[in-house]
């Protein structure tokens, strides 16, 4: 009868135990949270390794970065299952993507405007942008639209409603002789063009700074940079927690500190 108490006291010590590391191991995985990111190496690469070392850890969160260098492969990567979320683009950029692919990613909401220029090495204004001036501008459909719209602004051209190719220019009073580019191209351009417009992921590596900017968005814009997942993951937890962070005010000031004004965090 003895022996059996002890038998029986053994097991439920050993049970116990048992329990007690199957729980501790359960609420170590759960902690490990983990999401994969991909973006271009600027600015949301410098923005995305800030995070992973410095304030994600803070949150729990382990943030894995994916480095891509053209705008046509962060977005099947999110569909095929390879990241969980991307940060490279903006919503018109998002849309013609689904439109396209017939696939569903949706927006997170914004994050920042890596504002989109025109660049010249030689020409000093705007003012001094001569008639005939030859000018690269972005060959693919959104932001081909909106460089044909920042030009517009300043009655540089005049455009329907919503351009989209250099067929929707409706005057261009200086006659501008346009050249469409690959985005990637379009700081060499400069090269042998008078002027390029640029958007902020290729200038910033390729040293374009402040001082050659003839023309730049503002922060009204509509093309800020959208965190974007497949729809069934918007809601994700280790998504809304990567959101927060990159939002923050943490990250506004390491944004402004880091980038020096060039780009523009989301208020």
């Amino acid at each position: 009868m003895f022996r059996s108490h002890v038998l029986k006291a053994a097991a439920t010590g050993v049970a116990a135990i048992l329990a007690l590391s199957a729980c501790g191991a359960g609420s170590s995985a759960g902690s490990a949270e983990t999401i994969k990111v991909g973006a271009l190496a600027v600015p949301a690469g410098d923005m995305l390794k800030h995070v992973q070392r410095e304030l994600a850890p803070k949150e729990g969160l382990t943030v894995e970065y994916k480095e891509f260098s053209d705008y046509n492969t962060p977005n099947p990567a999110v569909s095929d299952g390879d990241i969980d979320a991307n940060l490279f683009q903006n919503s018109t950029f998002l849309e013609t993507y689904n439109k396209a692919s017939g696939k569903n990613l949706v927006s997170v909401g914004k994050v920042y405007l890596p504002p989109m220029a025109l660049y010249s090495n030689d020409i000093a204004s705007l003012d001094a942008l001569p008639d005939g001036a030859s000018v690269a501008i972005p060959n693919d459909p959104t932001n081909e639209s909106r460089a044909l719209k920042l030009l517009a602004s300043k009655g540089l051209i005049e455009v329907t409603e919503n351009p989209i190719t250099l067929k929707d220019v409706k005057a261009n009073p200086k006659n501008l002789e346009f050249t469409e580019i690959e985005n990637a191209s379009l700081p060499q351009a400069l090269n042998d063009k008078d002027a390029a417009i640029v958007t902020l992921a290729f200038a910033l590596p390729a040293g374009l700074s402040a001082d050659k900017q003839l023309l730049v968005e503002g922060k009204d814009s509509a093309y800020y940079n959208v965190l974007a997942v497949k729809a069934e993951m918007k809601d994700d937890p280790r998504v809304q927690k990567l959101f927060k962070i990159l939002t923050s005010q943490e990250m506004k000031d390491f944004i402004n500190t880091k980038f020096k004004g060039l780009v523009i965090p989301a208020s």
